[in-house]
């Protein structure tokens, strides 16, 4: 295959390259590059000089990416724009996903969590410019849909680390970066998208069609000693899917026959507003300083409303049946809960850092970066109840329905009642779920309805958590150069990093103020009808369950003075990490053979401390708070090696050990704690703790990082400047893993004999506990695991093979993984089988590309009761998209000349996600259906 790649260069050794010096400038790759050696011109294999040749599209992106990644002296993924402000996706985490090693996590239809080598963004260390960045959700991960991919110019992924790295994680770092505006050309582009989805809003209030806006602007002044880059992004997008859950499946056929025992079936509409701010300015005056100040500000919303049902499938009768598994029946005599839950999650992320580099001669540098950032979010998760009555009135009708289980879920027809009559659905709760109302039973007893009381006093409810983080990090560091020699280069500084993050959990039950009776929607709050046709259910009422709730229709109680666990999940936590670190570059000949790379080592001194609350109910019944408190000093010692063999120009082998951690999730280091009593009289008569009533719950502020030793071998072959085969081998140690913890706890002190006992229905007589000890659980460390895999890559420009396919590439991966933790539980984020596949065509202008992932079932969270968060098994999702564009800077028409018109279609087929049980796919719990997303894009360049 030639070398000569028809880009007016031949490739040498990439790493020390002229070219490879300038791109790396260009994308702000980390590394110290001195004013004189951005200077210098590219030249051929004979020193000649080299023509400037600029290659844009897919192909420009390849080159840059490539580059970055030849010339690591770790194992890299890099991803680069075509231009700024033009990656192809409309969030970063849509384009990191594509890269070889990594996997996007869609959730409720937009890719938004990432893995790394098998590890979920919770063990990932993100930064933004070489500076650690805040996630905006419940724990350390990144929510990388939240960073528009107009305001970035790429990013690195460092599966192996360097001592200098700011931020490091189990699976790896990812490096976000924005443009350094003295290293780009100037320009002034406009984008604008609009996008709509072929699944329609399914709810009268949403809209169906969306749109992005974004400016760019970089520009040099004072003889391009100080430059400017300024990006400026909105978007409004939409989002509908029509979901179903299930209860769980029982054997309740005649014959054993599994059914479902209930559903859960939604139209769910949603819409993201974000509106993104980013500003850099940089000052060099010479080639000896470099002054940088730069801010990011995203403020975002993410609004939108559950409408369906929520009902028990008593059962009556089965039709058809797969075995031991019933496929169709009826079932009656419930009545269903019609909820509508508002979702308002709002947030903003502010960050600002200055960065001061000096060069005192050509052997002495220093740095000095000082950042802030801080990030605040507020997620609410309302509940409104409706039906055809309170719980406990004569007028509550019972309804009967067939039912059809499919492999997307449960389908309904022939229902008796119609839930589209606004003068048939009332506004109470249908089923008696008021129980945690016991302490105020007093106040919904006595109104002179038989059979009403606290238990049907549930008419809603309001899930608020709040969540504020800061971070103040400052860093020094110098390097020293070297001439001759073995050493290139040596690297040492300090960084500290002050961190604190605090979340307060409300909650609040909702009563209507018609208690004892029901009463019909307020005409004002009516906004139509939902569509649920596509589970057989019609249509059902539509209202304003946000603005009844906003407007203080609902009397309320407090969910913290009846609930021990919502207490226990308030708390702040604190981290002061003091970090020294080393690094020696070197580059030496071996036997013939040029190998160069770092060693280095990362001493990290930590100290973190949590407060927080421990619930316990008194005798009144009610939820009294304790203060809790704990935390720990520790160190860390992280030694890291990358070593790379450039057998040729062109053939490298890079090997690598190191040792990695990531600090544990927040809310695991929760100092707090629920106590609870089990009622139930064969638990109160155990005498063993085990079996006993009592219990417990807490998080471990003393908990050490997760922990692990890692091995990396791979080979890389880059044929072209935009092509490459790579294979690797991975193989991480898990020396230290978190685990649940049960340990024997006496709780004589927490008895109260007025609140702690049941009544025996046979004599009816008291019965106290047989025990007061009982199981507190907690997290632990100690526990190990091992993560092992294979990557294989072809990045392959068809012209290498014809002159006929010039334009036509493709890029594929692959991942094959094995790893548990040793308890037998998976490590959450592990898809055993990855892979990746970009086909692409691009000559005059014209641009084609079909993108498609496929990853195999794994493990993650996803939002459970009371607005928590629990584990979930994901099923295996294939996506595919696709993309068609002109530039018609290549077209004869001059005065178009910088537009660029794009058509993209995403979820090209529709593929739903779906939750099923392991050792049976025919029992789904949770199916979740999408459309097609189209987005018509158009961006001009000044």
């Amino acid at each position: 295959m030639p070398l000569d790649n028809n880009y007016g260069f031949v490739q040498k050794s990439f790493k020390r390259s002229a070219l490879s010096v300038a791109v790396c400038s260009a994308l702000y790759c980390g590394a110290h590059v001195s004013a004189q050696e951005q200077e210098v011109d590219a030249v051929d294999a004979e020193g000649a000089p080299l023509e400037e040749v600029v290659v844009t599209g897919i192909r420009g992106s390849l080159i840059r990416a490539q580059e970055i990644k030849s010339g690591s002296s770790s194992i890299v993924e890099a991803l680069s724009a075509e231009d700024i402000g033009k990656l192809p996706d409309s969030s970063i985490a849509e384009s990191l996903a594509r890269l070889p090693g990594l996997a996007g996590e869609r959730r409720n239809g937009r890719t938004s969590g990432l893995s790394v080598r098998g590890f979920k963004e919770d063990f990932v260390g993100t930064t933004l410019n070489g500076r650690e960045l805040l996630g905006i959700g419940d724990n350390r991960g990144v929510e990388f849909d939240l960073y528009p991919s107009e305001i970035l110019t790429g990013a690195v992924i460092y599966k192996t680390p360097d001592a200098s790295l700011a931020a490091v994680g189990v699976g790896g770092t990812v490096d976000l970066r924005t443009a350094r505006p003295l290293d780009v050309d100037p320009t002034l582009s406009v984008n604008a998208s609009l996008e709509t989805n072929r699944l329609k809003s399914p709810n009268p209030d949403f809209d169906d069609d969306g749109h992005r806006y974004a400016i760019n602007f970089v520009d040099k002044f004072a003889d391009d000693t100080i430059g400017i880059a300024l990006a400026v992004a909105s978007t409004e997008s939409p989002l509908h899917r029509e979901q179903f859950e299930t209860w769980g499946y029982e054997p309740n056929g005649p014959n054993g026959e599994l059914v479902p025992t209930g559903a859960n079936t939604f139209a769910i509409s949603q819409v993201l507003e974000r509106d993104t701010f980013s500003g850099v300015f940089q000052y060099r005056p010479n080639h000896k300083l470099d002054l940088t100040v730069d801010a990011l500000y995203i403020d975002f919303a993410n609004s939108g409303i559950t409408r369906g049902f929520i009902e028990q499938l008593p059962f009556g009768t089965l039709t058809s049946a797969d075995g031991d598994f019933g496929r169709s029946g009826t079932t009656s005599g419930f009545d269903p809960v019609i909820r509508t839950d508002p979702l308002t999650n709002t947030g903003e992320l502010k960050t600002f850092g200055f960065n001061l580099d000096y060069e005192f001669n050509d052997r002495w540098s220093m740095k000095l970066d000082v950042a802030h950032s801080e990030a605040d979010k507020v997620d609410q998760r309302a509940e409104s109840y409706a039906g055809t009555g309170r719980s406990g009135l004569a007028e509550a009708n019972q309804t009967t329905r067939d039912f059809l289980v499919t492999e997307n879920g449960v389908e309904f027809s022939g229902s008796s009642t119609d839930f589209s009559d606004f003068d048939l659905v009332r506004l109470a709760g249908p089923q008696a779920w008021g129980g945690g109302l016991v302490a105020f039973q007093d106040q919904f007893t006595g109104h002179g309805v038989d059979g009403v009381n606290y238990f049907n006093a549930q008419d809603g409810f309001i899930n608020e958590a709040t969540f504020e983080e800061e971070l103040d990090s400052v860093r020094l560091e110098a390097t020293r150069f070297f001439e001759d020699g073995l050493i290139t280069a040596v690297n040492f500084g300090v960084q500290y990093s002050d961190r604190s993050k605090s979340k307060v959990n409300f909650g609040a039950f909702l009563t209507a103020p018609t208690f004892p009776f029901d009463a019909p929607i307020p005409e004002e709050f009516r906004e139509g009808l939902t569509d649920l046709s596509f589970a057989g259910l019609g249509s059902v009422v539509a209202y304003d369950a946000l603005g009844l709730i906003e407007s203080g229709f609902y009397d309320t109680i407090s969910a913290d003075l009846l609930e021990a666990s919502r207490v226990a999940d308030t708390y702040t936590i604190e981290e002061e990490i003091t970090t020294g670190f080393v690094k020696l570059d070197f580059d030496t000949q071996l036997f013939g053979i040029n190998v160069f790379g770092n060693v280095g080592v990362q001493a990290i001194f930590t100290d973190q401390n949590a407060t927080g609350f421990s619930g316990v109910r008194d005798e009144s019944g009610l939820i009294q708070l304790s203060p809790a408190n704990g935390g720990a000093s520790y160190s860390n010692v992280l030694p890291s090696l990358n070593m790379n063999f450039e057998i040729t120009p062109s053939h490298i082998v890079r090997a690598a050990v190191s040792k990695v951690i990531t600090r544990p999730r927040f809310d695991d280091l929760r100092p707090g704690g629920a106590i609870g009593f089990r009622f139930n009289l064969n638990e109160v008569s155990q005498s063993t703790p085990e079996n006993g009533p009592w219990f417990s719950n807490s998080g471990n502020p003393e908990l050490r990082p997760l922990e692990a030793d890692q091995f990396d071998l791979t080979y890389d072959w880059y044929f072209a400047a935009d092509g490459y085969l790579s294979a690797g081998f991975f193989y991480k140690d898990l020396v230290n893993w978190h685990r649940n913890g049960t340990e024997i706890v006496d709780f004589t002190p927490f008895f109260l004999p007025d609140v702690h006992f049941v009544v025996d229905p046979a004599t009816g007589e008291e019965v106290g506990p047989a025990t007061f000890e009982g199981v507190n659980t907690f997290r632990e460390d100690g526990l190990t695991g091992q993560v092992d895999g294979i990557e294989l890559v072809a990045n392959v420009p068809l012209y290498t093979f014809s002159e006929a396919l010039d334009g036509f590439g493709i890029v594929f991966s692959s991942a094959f993984s094995n790893g548990e933790l040793d308890d037998g539980s998976a490590v959450p984020g592990l898809s055993e089988k990855v892979y990746q596949l970009t086909a692409y065509y691009e000559r005059n202008g014209f641009e084609f590309r079909i993108a498609g992932t496929k990853r195999s079932e794994f493990e993650s969270e996803q939002r459970g009761g009371s607005n928590s968060l629990e584990v979930v098994d994901r099923q295996p999702v294939e996506l595919w998209d696709a993309q068609v564009s002109y530039d018609f800077s290549e077209s004869s028409i001059s005065s178009l000349h910088g537009l660029r018109v794009s058509l993209q279609a995403q979820n090209l087929t529709e593929e739903d996600d779906v939750n099923a049980d392991e050792a049976d796919a025919r029992q789904v719990f949770r199916a979740q259906r999408f459309g097609t997303n189209y987005i018509l894009n158009f961006n001009y360049s000044f």
